[in-house]
């Protein structure tokens, strides 16, 4: 009607039925109580890395990233070759440092390079289609610390972060001379060499001169 007020019309906020209780809390997923399917779900689920049935734990290379085995000795002397966040492990007196996978099928023609092919070398890698023993979870670690069970597993000395891919710090042979990317592969697979014949050199001098006879 002309001149009349308009009347406006506004909805109603919602409103809860009147026999609703309280809203649901979420079930909270309990950790299983295995450490080892513990340290399958941390690897698998928070890392992304692809593990080999059965047990003991053992993580796929070649996949995410390959891996240099070395004496711990020759790889501690290469540690500063390597970004802060690039995974290392340690088992014994065994050095496993993380690198870009591919780099097992490099590392002849690297070592040729660099005129290390003719020297017998403390060093392997493992890529395509090996595994390497997975290392303890950080939770893992600290009850087995308790127990006294860590003598002979393998650890992290560099442990691996959830939610960061690894690729990136790993040493890459695409990144030589590039500023700003990857670690140098060719810089630590030399440091390695020359420490693993080092180390070669000395056990050699430490036998008895009997004993080297007859030895090249």
């Amino acid at each position: 009607m002309a001149g009349s007020a308009r009347t406006i019309h506004t909805l109603p906020f919602p409103r809860r039925p009147l026999d609703a209780g309280p809203e649901p809390v979420p079930a909270r997923v309990s950790e299983p109580a295995d450490p080892d399917t513990r340290a399958w779900l941390w690897y698998e689920n928070d890392l992304g890395w692809p593990t080999v049935p059965g047990r003991p734990l053992r993580l796929r290379t070649g996949v995410r990233f390959d891996v240099l085995d070395v004496p711990a000795e020759a790889g501690a002397g290469a540690l500063r070759h390597l970004a802060p966040d690039s995974p290392v492990a340690l088992r014994g007196d065994r050095m496993r440092l993380l690198v870009a996978a591919g780099s097992s099928e490099e590392l002849p023609g690297l070592l040729d390079w660099l005129e290390w092919s003719a020297v017998a070398l403390d060093l392997r890698a493992l890529g395509a289609g090996g595994s390497m023993a997975a290392p303890l979870a950080p939770t893992a670690l600290m009850t087995a610390q308790r127990g006294g069970s860590v003598q002979g597993a393998a650890v992290w000395l560099r442990p691996p972060k959830p939610g960061c891919g690894v690729e990136a710090p790993l040493p890459a042979l695409s990144a030589v001379g590039r500023e700003g990317s990857a670690p140098d592969l060719v810089r630590l697979v030399d440091t390695v060499a020359a420490r693993c014949h080092r180390i070669r050199l000395r056990r050699a001098c430490a036998v008895p001169p009997a004993r080297r006879r007859g030895r090249p």
